[in-house]
């Protein structure tokens, strides 16, 4: 999912931390891995790193299609640890609100059943005569 597109919608920013050359790749990669397992259309996204005495801190900030932004921050005294937490934090996120997305939508009503329902239905209730009266249903043999 290499779009280039996408790709400068992902923007990684240090404050007072040298980042290299892999952790911004690093980021990338898995901001587009959590993005495509998810909703698929990713807006915007960023992650932003600092240093706090040893420790890092990692905020990652991600919108998808018509949701808002969904964002999050861990820190950790691994620079990679941190990003990966924040990510999951954020993944998690991404999931409930699926989730809730999908639960919404009613249920699907299923084809067979229905027919099913009102074959035994009509089985079981007597028909109408001409003369208004009703008329007795016939035994059947029912498979068992």
């Amino acid at each position: 999912m290499k779009l280039e597109s996408v790709d400068k919608a992902i923007t990684i920013q240090s404050s007072n931390v040298h980042l290299g050359d892999g952790l911004p790749d690093h980021a990338r990669e898995s901001i587009l891995r959590v993005a495509s397992k998810y909703f698929g259309r990713l807006n915007t996204a960023s992650a932003h790193f600092s240093k706090e005495g040893i420790t890092y801190r990692c905020s990652v900030n991600m919108q998808m299609g018509g949701l808002p932004m969904k964002n999050a921050e861990a820190k950790d005294k691994d620079i990679y640890l941190a990003f990966n937490a924040a990510l999951d934090k954020v993944g998690k996120q991404l999931r409930r609100a699926k989730r809730e997305l999908r639960e919404d939508k009613g249920e699907r009503v299923d084809k067979d059943g229905v027919l099913r329902e009102r074959i035994s239905t009509a089985e079981t209730e007597p028909e109408a005569q001409a003369d208004g009266s009703f008329a007795e249903p016939e035994e059947q043999d029912l498979p068992t």
